[in-house]
């Protein structure tokens, strides 16, 4: 019998004072069997940063053909490609040439600093592409509880999240 999602409620609100954006968001996300704690709160960090009325997420592990968030124009095409982890160079090369804009979140750095030093040279031909590293401090247990209210500010390259009793801390290294 196979494992079914874990359904999780999140109702964010966001506060970007570095692109002067402010909105609220009721999100459901889809946490596959196979995924971490972390790569969900990964998602919803991705999300928060880019949140825009037309990003949306995907299936994202239970599709291998589209990314984990992609935001699309009215007319369907796709402006920004959003990915988690270490993507192979294939998939990257397929995505930096479906969208407008490619960014990819690295998030466990021992595993993520391996990767783009193998990688570095072959993706620096791709204009389009983004790799960010997310240095993460704090406690996960803001995305444990299967329905949060959530709220996010970003200044000055810093996003805090906070729920009611944990808080996170997320700071951005651009590596391409």
């Amino acid at each position: 019998m196979a494992l079914s999602s874990t359904i999780y409620k999140v109702s964010l609100n966001i506060a970007d004072m570095d692109r002067h954006y402010y909105g609220d968001f009721d999100l459901t996300i889809a946490k596959h069997p196979s995924e971490t704690t972390l790569r969900m709160m990964v998602r919803i960090i991705a999300f928060i940063l880019h949140a825009d009325e037309r990003l949306t997420f995907t299936k994202g592990l239970s599709d291998e053909d589209a990314p984990e968030l992609w935001q699309k124009d009215f007319g369907g095409d796709i402006q920004r490609w959003i990915d988690l982890g270490q993507p192979d160079e294939k998939r990257i090369r397929k995505a930096c040439g479906r969208a407008e804009e490619v960014i990819i979140y690295t998030y466990n750095h021992k595993a993520a600093s391996s990767w783009w030093r193998q990688n570095e040279a072959k993706l620096s031909r791709f204009k389009n592409l983004q790799v960010v590293h997310l240095n993460i401090e704090g406690d996960l247990e803001v995305a444990s509880q299967r329905s949060v209210q959530l709220q996010a500010n970003i200044q000055d390259g810093e996003l805090m999240l906070l729920d009611e009793q944990s808080s996170l801390s997320v700071t951005r290294e651009v590596w391409s």
